[in-house]
């Protein structure tokens, strides 16, 4: 009778599989902490008050009155402010229930937000102002 030289072994190593989920989970908690959900540069205007509302749509208004807009959790674009009601419009169809967060630096002047907050009244947004946490001394 021949005998085998090469047996088959019914055990599996697991060692390697475990090396590799571990080098995947550290490459995505490293990568989760250089993602920034805000890319533009706002100063908000400090607030002891903060909302547990989760925006879905963004509008961002810097210092030089630029507008930019995303929605979910895309990345912000530039818009023109004409273009901003019919951008809101369409975020809303996708979205009924959406909130609408307001980023404005706090240099932006306040006839910029008003003209903000009109158009969400107009058609009927709940909207959100961000602000930021007074600095802790």
């Amino acid at each position: 009778m021949l005998k085998r030289k090469n047996k088959i072994s019914p055990q599996f190593s697991m060692s390697s599989m475990t090396d590799i989920i571990f080098l995947l989970l550290i490459f995505f908690m490293i990568t989760s902490t250089m993602v920034s959900p805000n890319a533009i540069k706002v100063l908000l205007p400090q607030s002891s008050q903060q909302t547990s509302a989760k925006p879905l749509t963004r509008v961002i208004i810097d210092r030089d009155l630029n507008y930019y807009t995303a929605f979910g959790n895309d990345d912000e674009m530039p818009i023109l402010f004409d273009e901003l009601a019919d951008f809101l419009i369409e975020c809303s169809g996708k979205e009924p229930d959406m909130y609408v967060a307001l980023y404005a630096d706090e240099s932006v002047p306040y006839k910029e937000i008003v003209k903000v907050l009109n158009i969400a009244n107009e058609n009927q947004f709940r909207m959100v102002l961000a602000t930021r946490r007074p600095d802790r001394k």
